[in-house]
């Protein structure tokens, strides 16, 4: 399988995720934000960090970047486009996942772990998922506020395009579980055809041990075996 991970100004989770990626033999490439061909890859990633300083919106300026309508393009090609974080606000921005990603409910920003149900493994980027449905992963941000109108959720959860939800260790799903005010807890979505993930906890962070965990392994394991 190969990769290009996409970077922009203020990236700042765009070497974790190459790192990540080459640990699991999925050959990536940097791709500068300017560029206006897309090297021949199966996927794209859309890493975390602050693109632009999260000048107007986050993932505003990033979305209009030169590369993108390449990005789009693949997706809707059937290629495999994941965005992590800023990625996933990203993703929301140019449309391609549906929402928006408001600020945190206390206005803070959260760094710290967090418990996630895994609702769905149907998809590429989640198969191996089956094997633990309750995982921990790290989450980074100040604009994680998932929010979409009422049928909007209502077509999340009814095609089954949550992909992972905010939890405790025991997968109860409710209020106290929540650390930003997403709406029905959600920390990830898949569109329609199930080749584009956006979620804001960063598996790319818990691939090792000595990182205090390697919850984040299975998804990229699962990337590496639908090749």
């Amino acid at each position: 399988m190969k990769s290009s991970v996409i970077v922009f100004p203020g990236s700042n989770c765009d070497r974790d995720i190459s790192v990540a990626l080459e640990k699991f033999q999925i050959k990536n490439q940097m791709v500068w934000h300017n560029e206006t061909k897309l090297p021949k890859s199966d996927l794209v990633v859309l890493p975390g960090g602050f693109s632009y300083g999260d000048y107007l919106r986050t993932g505003c300026i990033a979305s209009k970047s030169r590369i993108i309508s390449e990005v789009i393009k693949h997706a809707k090609n059937g290629g495999l486009l994941l965005g992590i974080c800023n990625g996933f606000q990203i993703l929301i921005e140019t449309g391609l996942l549906p929402g928006v990603l408001l600020r945190n409910k206390k206005l803070k920003f959260i760094s710290k772990n967090i418990f996630l149900k895994v609702l769905n493994i149907k998809n590429k980027f989640c198969l191996n998922y089956e094997k633990k449905n309750i995982i921990e992963l790290p989450i980074a941000h100040n604009e994680g506020n998932y929010f979409a109108d009422d049928e909007t959720l209502k077509n999340l959860e009814e095609k089954n395009l949550i992909a992972f939800k905010y939890c405790d260790s025991n997968g109860k799903v409710n209020r106290d579980t929540n650390p930003n005010g997403s709406s029905n807890n959600i920390a990830g979505i898949l569109n329609n055809q199930k080749n584009i993930l956006g979620m804001m906890p960063h598996p790319e962070r818990l691939i090792d041990p000595l990182l205090q965990g390697k919850d984040g392994s299975l998804m990229f394991e699962s990337l590496f075996l639908s090749k």
